[in-house]
């Protein structure tokens, strides 16, 4: 590994919300670890694939978005891997001892898994990894308006499907 790359340093600060984005996207905990340290081989391998980049985190999330979709298209049509998706219940959120709360976390998660996968990416690196529109755009290869566009439109699904159980709990 050339003097240059620091793998250590960018797994550290990299590697959890890569895996949480890849667990929303794929739906799969192996097929998510598989792909991080495909990732991060590529990397070791190749560093200089990182020459010039300005936004590390951009990157990293637009290699692994095109390794989790390559990956689709390795296992095949993607009804069959939405199907296979579907019949498994991931969630992406930590336990917790407030029963109320695990019911909702449980919900979102579901109702996450319902949303179309551009739509839930957009959502997860909104949310969760609290990039602008701009840098969900460029990390994904979409325009901004696309990616706001996507965004809205999973925001009114999970609050369609979520508000009766927020309802009932709050």
């Amino acid at each position: 590994m050339p003097a240059g790359l620091d793998i250590e340093r960018l797994y550290d600060e990299h590697a959890q919300p890569l895996y949480a984005l890849l667990l929303n996207f794929t739906r799969d905990e192996a097929d998510t670890r598989d792909l991080l340290q495909e990732l991060f081989i590529k990397l070791a391998r190749h560093p200089q694939l990182l020459d010039g980049v300005r936004e590390e985190r951009a990157f990293l999330i637009r290699l692994a978005h095109n390794a989790a979709i390559d990956l689709m298209r390795r296992r095949g049509t993607r009804d069959q891997t939405k199907a296979n998706f579907a019949a498994e219940n991931i969630s992406p959120f930590a336990p917790t001892n407030d029963p109320d709360e695990a019911v909702f976390r449980e919900e979102l998660a579901l109702a996450l898994g319902e949303l179309p996968e551009e739509q839930r990416v957009v959502v997860h690196l909104k949310l969760w990894e609290h990039l602008t529109f701009e840098e969900i755009a460029a990390a994904l290869e979409i325009p901004a308006n696309t990616a706001a566009s996507r965004y809205r439109y999973g925001l009114d699904k999970l609050r369609d499907r979520l508000r009766p159980i927020y309802e009932e709990i709050k």
